[in-house]
């Protein structure tokens, strides 16, 4: 039997797991694909490569949909994230040098990490980021904006050269995904000070974006395509699961690193400077559990606040992630679905059931480093 061909975008990242073990554990050919995954150097090579059509879908960072869509840089085209591949999943870390000015500061403690650098005394802080429109960028302006005395300059570096422009010093700190902030600590450049988790409990990272008119012309690969991503994505959180998901994610024609540096991610036990004992981090990095995979429409709203949207913008940015499209494709497969498709973000301090389709499910803790919470279907914030 023939499958249909889909040509899938990714960046070498730990979070491109779905998509790998969609493709290698069969997932994909259940559903009738094949799934030729596109290794690309760069998250702006990705966004032109999938604008002009030259890939049916992409990995990407979930800012990137709600960008394109407000025709903010590059081309502007009309991008839907038809579900999240990953929350969480980053670090904040500073250089060896820099880390040596600040002293010790306790690990996971925005506020104290925010008062050491301020304190430093020079001039601006450069953070490198992997793309302008990633939640790495957006994390760091929102967690920083409470230290006015901090200036930081931005410095844009593709996630693979992340560790070079730190150990020459291009820039002091770096806001990363694994597995490229334990390659920094691996080369003993630079170490990590907290994760992103720390500033948003549960910040939607990447998603599966595909283009607005693609979906609509191509219903059944897009319901596909949606369910290998679920199966994978739900296999990836099954505990036994790991060894074998590291093993596959370290081969050449994937991430091609040693699997000493893609398993902290996935075991959320992270060592946070060279010759260190690996530290465990709670909710460091899901797929599925929790509703991980399900498209907020709460959380489009934030990115495009935070991108300076105004209330039309919002609405926009609420509508090109599709949970309409994740309960139409995903429920008659049996996937648990949240009764409603917007939240309070930042309002759950911990484990929380609430109504779901098949009665109720759990979701995990989502406040933010201050205490804010953001109430989009009210148009305010508290």
């Amino acid at each position: 039997m023939s499958r249909t061909v889909l040509n899938c975008g990714y960046v070498p990242l730990i979070d491109s797991a779905p998509l790998i073990i969609a493709r290698e554990l069969g997932f994909a050919a259940e559903e009738g694909l094949d799934l030729n995954l596109v290794r690309q150097p760069s998250w702006s090579a990705l966004r032109d490569m999938l604008a002009l059509g030259h890939l049916d879908a992409a990995q990407m960072l979930s800012p990137m949909p709600v960008a394109m869509s407000l025709g903010l840089g590059g081309l502007p085209a009309k991008i839907d994230s038809l579900m999240g591949l990953s929350v969480n999943g980053t670090v904040f870390g500073v250089s060896q040098k820099l880390a040596g000015d600040l002293g010790p500061v306790p690990f996971g403690d925005p506020h104290a990490l925010l008062r050491a650098l301020a304190g430093r005394g020079r001039g601006p802080l450069r953070v490198g980021v992997p793309f302008p429109f990633s939640m790495h960028r957006l994390l760091l302006s929102y967690w920083t904006q409470s230290a006015p005395d901090l200036a930081v300059e931005v410095v844009t570096v593709p996630p693979p050269r992340m560790a070079d422009a730190v150990a020459d010093g291009h820039v002091g700190a770096f806001w990363v995904g694994e597995p490229w902030g334990s390659a920094i600590v691996g080369r003993g450049v630079g170490s990590i000070l907290m994760a992103g988790r720390h500033v948003w409990g549960f910040a939607p990272e990447k998603v599966l974006a595909a283009r607005h008119d693609w979906i609509a012309d191509n219903p059944d690969p897009t319901r596909h395509l949606m369910r290998a991503v679920y199966q994978s994505a739900r296999w990836l959180d099954i505990e036994k699961n790991k060894p074998l998901a590291v093993e596959i994610l370290g081969r050449s024609e994937h991430l091609n690193l040693s699997q000493e540096v893609i398993e902290p991610a996935l075991t959320g036990l992270l060592t946070l400077t060279q010759g260190g004992t690996p530290q465990r981090i709670d909710q460091f990095l899901m797929f599925h559990n929790h509703a991980a995979s399900f498209p907020w429409r709460s959380q489009a709203a934030w990115i495009a606040a935070r991108l300076g949207a105004d209330a039309a913008g919002i609405e926009r940015a609420k509508q090109c992630f599709r949970s309409d499209l994740y309960r139409a494709n995903l429920g008659p497969i049996g996937a648990d679905l949240p009764g409603a498709s917007e939240k309070v973000e930042g309002a759950i301090a911990e484990k929380t059931a609430v109504a779901s389709s098949r009665g109720q499910m759990i979701l995990a803790p989502d406040a933010f480093f201050n205490g804010r919470m953001f109430d989009f279907s009210a148009s305010s914030d508290q």
